[in-house]
């Protein structure tokens, strides 16, 4: 354990929504520092819902807000067995989980259907609005597990 604490950076928010969640999300999308090309990819799947004659941050939050998990599992050792113990997830591993799913669900689909990446997020964000598609499947897949290791709940301290 560290003898003081750190300093979290701080992200700035995008300067075309004004969103802490937007700026995150085209951070994840990033490869290989390019964010430019990550920019133009997300800017591209919010315009698309944009033109739905829908709020593209209200759709993000929604979506995020369906896909995290209340709960998740973490392993602890307790007397020579390793115990998946439910713990409450945090804000910001929330925000985190939500915007990994959403990307890695997106990246999932097929290159039949969709051309591009951003067609790719355009349909995972709206079914992640909708509370359907992969994300959502793996947030319940968790949030289960999570379930049916309630019992024990109490080797959290």
């Amino acid at each position: 354990m560290p003898r003081r604490g750190y300093k979290k950076p701080t992200i700035s928010k995008d300067p075309v929504y004004n969103s802490h969640e937007v700026a995150k999300l085209i951070n994840y999308c990033m490869r290989d520092g390019e964010k430019t090309v990550a920019q133009r990819m997300v800017y591209r799947a919010l315009k698309k819902i944009h033109e739905n004659a829908l709020d593209p941050v209200d759709v993000l939050d929604k979506a995020i807000q369906n896909v995290s998990p209340e709960k998740e599992v973490r392993p602890r050792r307790v007397g020579g067995a390793s115990y998946l113990v439910p713990v409450d997830t945090r804000h910001e591993r929330k925000l985190f989980l939500a915007l990994a799913w959403i990307i890695n669900a997106a990246n999932g689909r097929s290159n039949k259907q969709y051309k591009s990446f951003d067609q790719k997020l355009y349909a995972e964000l709206m079914d992640a609005y909708q509370n359907q598609g992969d994300a959502i499947n793996k947030k319940l897949q968790v949030e289960k597990l999570a379930a049916a290791n309630k019992a024990f709940a109490h080797f959290n301290w």
